[in-house]
């Protein structure tokens, strides 16, 4: 008992020495992190509005049969490029034709008898003027001839409405453009008004983009643009706005806008999804910071300087912003040292290395 009595003295002393080395330990471990961080600098801050899209074609065409009946014939497929009145779709059909050619006898028959009575008129005007006959005869004369130049009128009508129905048998392309569409085959029967084909015109595109309500009083027509597609996503296209839509939508809040491209896109399509940035303001002198580098704590913004090799919270005020910048108008001076991204284990006074392994040094 006594040889315990005299070792627990030493185990006691063990046991601190562990303590305290393991306590020590855990208040430094972590006390060292790795960053980016950026110089703060001056330059220009470019404002835009962001929106989302899809582009179409400035000229397109939907096609619908105006008759009822079946399909004879298919003059181009999907795909294909057509002219400016050729023929897309024929429908069969007899009695269009019928009716026009009847049509063209009525009007050549009354034609004739129109001419008989311009004759009559004129021998009846002679012959009244030497005495010959009674102006009785010389009015009727002049009421036949009128008779018949109105019914020729009216027959002309006619032939005219028969020739617009003989033209409903085909379905023509209104402008040379590509056949998008061309949904039926030959003994297909088709209702009236049932859309047939598309024709569209791949020389000029738009992209519609929705702007939020909030961001239309910042644009005007001839505002620059810069498209991205999703088909594309490498490539920034230079655009500028051609149209505002002046009518903001109940549900979405949003109004259209058209933009259009400055030079031709080749291999873009009508229906691509686009994203837009809408330039509005360009602003040269400010004092820039990533958007990155911001963070908040009760309603308060902040970003981490690098001071002395140490983290520093610093408060901050900042302005306007882009997609990448945010300007700052207090807090923060040309030079100063901010860490780009903020981890939530960053705490006051540790020290900071940079990416390369190199500590920061302000």
């Amino acid at each position: 008992m006594q040889n315990l009595q005299k070792m627990l003295p030493r185990y006691s002393l063990a046991l601190a020495v562990v303590l305290v080395a393991t306590v020590g330990y855990l208040l430094t471990r972590g006390n060292t992190v790795n960053v980016d961080a950026s110089r703060v600098a001056k330059a220009e801050l470019v404002e835009a509005v962001y929106a989302t899209g899809y582009v179409e074609a400035e000229r397109a065409a939907s096609l619908s049969a105006e008759i009822s009946g079946k399909v004879r014939a298919i003059g181009a497929l999907e795909g294909q490029q057509v002219r400016a009145g050729q023929m897309i779709i024929e429908f069969d059909a007899q009695q269009p034709g019928i009716a026009v050619q009847e049509a063209r006898a009525a009007v050549a028959e009354q034609q004739a008898a129109a001419r008989d009575s311009r004759l009559k008129l004129e021998r009846s005007r002679r012959l009244f003027g030497e005495g010959a006959v009674a102006r009785q005869q010389l009015d009727e004369a002049e009421r036949n001839s009128i008779q018949s130049a109105e019914v020729l009128s009216q027959r002309t009508l006619q032939l005219k409405s028969r020739e617009d129905d003989l033209k409903k048998l085909a379905v023509r392309a209104p402008f040379d453009g590509t056949l998008t569409l061309q949904s039926v085959k030959a003994g297909d029967y088709v209702n009236v008004n049932t859309q047939v084909a598309s024709v569209t015109d791949r020389s000029g595109y738009l992209v519609t983009v929705e702007v939020d309500e909030l961001d239309v009083p910042k644009l005007r027509v001839g505002l620059s643009a810069v498209i991205a597609l999703d088909s594309m996503p490498d490539r920034r296209i230079n655009a500028r706005v051609m149209r505002i839509v002046p009518q903001t939508d109940r549900v979405t809040k949003t109004s259209k806008v058209y933009l259009r491209f400055d030079q031709p896109v080749p291999s873009v399509q009508a229906g691509m999804t686009a994203t837009a940035n809408i330039v509005y303001n360009t602003r040269k002198g400010a004092l820039l910071v990533r958007k990155s580098s911001v963070f908040q704590e009760e309603r308060k913004e902040y970003v981490w300087m690098v001071q002395g090799g140490k983290l520093r919270k610093q408060p901050i005020r900042t302005g306007d912003s882009d997609l990448t910048f945010i300007e700052v108008v207090g807090g923060l001076k040309p030079g100063d040292l901010v860490v780009d991204s903020p981890a939530e284990k960053f705490r006051e006074g540790m020290e900071a290395k940079l990416s390369n392994g190199k500590k920061a040094k302000s």
